[in-house]
């Protein structure tokens, strides 16, 4: 074995020789990666549990995206340029009511959880990011190329969704825009990389029994046999780490993510242990005690906005009505059980909203069957301070204007005077401090 990776390490320098361009020392020297557990067979098993992963990770994404109804109106739309990419869009339900709470719980719990997974995929295969030469011939420069939008992608996509999650926004631009084209770059290189490794893997993976490999202890723990991609060390230390004591630390580190995250969409009692949420996991008490994204002082909304001299505008055929808050509370009011569910994966138990209808406010604007509203907020522009909704999603019986929940006023962090909630809807489309609906045909 030693003698057939000698031979490997003496082709690859003789190959630099040929060109004249030795490897510079450190990392490109086929000595310097050592590690005696690095080896196809650990990275095939790090990369199945991602081959798993990482497609749920992309549906789920590309479902929360169809959730804003970015086809109904540019107002939803933070990628105005997607062209051919927005192929799959679909009128988005309002059946079951907790979909978009679901969808993306999934998706940032699991992009959470699988952190660990990648950081030891990445180790497991850096010998080749340093693969000297860089380029060797035209098929080498692509499949390098192939690689370095791999891992560039993968890199892009989980620090910018993990920056989300934290509200911290350091992106050269809208991380909606950039996440949902980093999303593309990495699949396609994803695509890629599966189709040409998927046989190489499975191969990889029948060579060691798991069960077996797992009970390896530190005595008998051994190289991998010489591969053709390198990954085994040339010169391999003395084991200090077992196989299945890599895979158990990863699965640790998992397992504890999924602890201090998976709480912020579970709600109840593991809020509390949602350590990664910074989203006011603890709101007090009273009816108005849950979870907020962003409190009103924190966008501009302030008490005089939102004061006596508050309206509601309803426009649609016809002159606009315009009604106080006590008219709104004057007329027949209608309840729903409903959570609010946002991008950063963090959503509320059910709450109980009462208010007025969207269907009973398109009716009284002249157009009871209207495809769409367009729902604005005394909220500084910005960002979804105005939102457009589908008929569909008008139509739900359970779709309100807000005005109390949980038996008491809407507080002003929470949209008071009136707010707008809808099943299965982004939180935030479900647009608070709303003073105008404008419904059309």
């Amino acid at each position: 074995m030693a003698a057939v990776a000698a031979a490997g390490g003496d082709r690859a320098r003789a190959a630099a020789r040929r060109i004249g361009r030795p490897p510079p020392p450190g990392p490109f020297r086929p000595g310097f990666w050592r590690s005696p557990i690095r080896g196809p067979w650990l990275t095939s098993v790090f990369g199945l549990v991602l081959l798993v992963g990482i497609p749920v990770l992309f549906v789920t994404g590309l479902l929360s995206y169809a959730a804003y109804n970015p086809d109904l109106s540019p107002l939803n739309d933070e990628t105005p340029d997607k062209g051919v990419l927005g192929f799959y869009l679909f009128a988005w339900p309002t059946h079951p009511y907790w979909l978009y709470r679901l969808l993306q719980g999934v998706h940032v719990t699991l992009g959470v959880v699988l952190v660990p997974v990648l950081l030891a995929k990445l180790w497991s295969v850096i010998p080749k990011l340093f693969e000297w030469l860089p380029v060797r011939s035209v098929a080498h420069a692509l499949e390098r190329l192939s690689l370095l939008l791999l891992v560039g992608g993968v890199v892009f996509e989980f620090a910018t969704g993990i920056l989300n999650i934290q509200l911290y926004y350091v992106f050269p631009g809208s991380f909606y825009r950039l996440h949902f084209y980093g999303a593309w770059v990495f699949i396609a290189a994803f695509v890629v990389h599966v189709s040409l490794r998927l046989r190489r893997m499975t191969r990889s993976l029948r060579s060691r029994g798991l069960a077996a490999e797992l009970r390896t202890d530190l005595a008998h723990t051994r190289p991998e046999p010489p591969d053709p991609d390198g990954l085994v060390a040339a010169s391999p230390a003395p084991p200090t780490m077992t196989r299945r004591g890599a895979v158990g630390m990863v699965g640790a580190g998992s397992l504890l993510l999924l602890v201090v995250t998976a709480g912020q969409s579970i709600g109840g009692r593991l809020r509390g242990t949602a350590l990664l949420a910074p989203h006011n996991r603890e709101p007090g008490s009273g009816p108005n005690a849950f979870q907020i994204n962003k409190t009103a002082v924190k966008v501009g909304v302030t008490p005089a906005l939102v004061g006596a001299g508050w309206r509601l505008e309803v426009h649609g055929t016809g002159a606009p009505r315009v009604f106080t808050r006590e008219q709104l509370l004057a007329m027949p009011q209608h309840a729903a059980a409903l959570p609010i569910a946002c991008v950063e994966g963090w959503s509320t138990e059910d709450q109980h909203w009462s208010g007025l209808r969207l269907a009973d406010l398109a009716a009284l604007a002249g157009l009871p069957d209207a495809g769409s509203v367009l729902v604005e907020s005394v909220q500084p522009p910005g960002p979804f301070t105005r939102v457009m909704l589908r008929g569909n999603q008008i139509r739900d019986p359970r779709a309100l204007l807000a005005l109390r929940v949980n038996g008491a006023a809407l507080s002003l962090d929470h949209g008071y005077p009136a707010r707008v909630i809808v099943p299965a809807n982004p939180g935030v489309n479900n647009t608070k401090w709303v003073h105008r609906l404008t419904f059309r045909a």
